[in-house]
């Protein structure tokens, strides 16, 4: 009866001392190995929200908050986190929420109306691309705003800037994967209905997560931004908690 207890007492192989640090996918697929049956769980408390339609950005944003536990290695406890986040972010989330959606329906208004006109008359191609191009940047603007959000308290005028900065810096990313989130919803469609439990089990946590690993990186960067540039952003903030 030595190998069962040794199956479940024994140490593991552990990591070599000396392994280089994963980068990249390597490090995306080595966290997704290791938070899957978190993140299942996770996409649960999701859509259990969600579907009250009210708090949909409160829920992205609780998500998100976990998400980046998941990315900086940090222990999480899955029901907590997400609740406490789902309240500390409500009202937040909501707003910018709302606002983007107003946004980005906006130019994706303009790019339907110029598509439909371009047919007719080939100047209109201008505006139409300058509408997709700024479209594709407002959605890699509210990927790093969200992660942003959940990873420091700072006024609304702080963060949005913060979020530019960020979007400008590393925007390849954040539309790698916004693409990869719309892969995973082709996938869903194509293999239906042997995909059917795909959006119940993976793809709304998993599609956060990619956001999240990939926007990470530039939200650490523009948090630690050069000291010249610290006081002023410590100063709005001590401006907006007086107010």
């Amino acid at each position: 009866m030595q190998w069962l207890r040794d199956m479940w007492t024994k140490e593991g192989p552990g990591i070599p001392k000396n392994a280089p640090q994963k980068t990249g996918l390597a490090l995306f697929s080595q966290i997704f190995a290791r938070e899957w049956w978190e993140m299942v769980k996770l996409n649960i408390l999701f859509i259990l929200v969600a579907l009250l339609i009210i708090p949909l950005p409160a829920a992205i944003a609780a998500t998100v908050f976990v998400c980046v536990a998941f990315v900086e290695d940090r222990n999480t406890y899955l029901l907590r986190d997400f609740v406490e986040a789902l309240r500390r972010y409500f009202w937040r989330a909501t707003a910018w929420g709302l606002a983007f959606a107003a946004v980005i329906g906006l130019a994706i208004y303009a790019i339907v109306t110029y598509a439909a006109a371009a047919r007719e008359n080939v100047f209109l191609a201008f505006p139409l691309t300058t509408a997709l191009a700024v479209t594709v940047f407002l959605g890699i603007v509210a990927c790093h705003l969200i992660v942003l959000m959940v990873m420091r308290d700072m006024p609304a005028k702080t963060l949005l800037k913060l979020a530019v900065i960020a979007s400008v810096l590393r925007p390849l990313p954040a539309i790698a994967a916004l693409v990869f989130v719309a892969a995973l919803w082709v996938a869903h469609i194509a293999f239906y209905p042997v995909s059917v439990f795909m959006p119940a089990t993976l793809n709304f946590s998993l599609g956060l997560f990619a956001i999240t690993f990939a926007a990470h990186r530039a939200a650490v960067m523009v948090l630690a931004l050069p000291a010249a540039v610290q006081p002023a952003l410590e100063t709005e903030a001590a401006d907006a908690r007086h107010i």
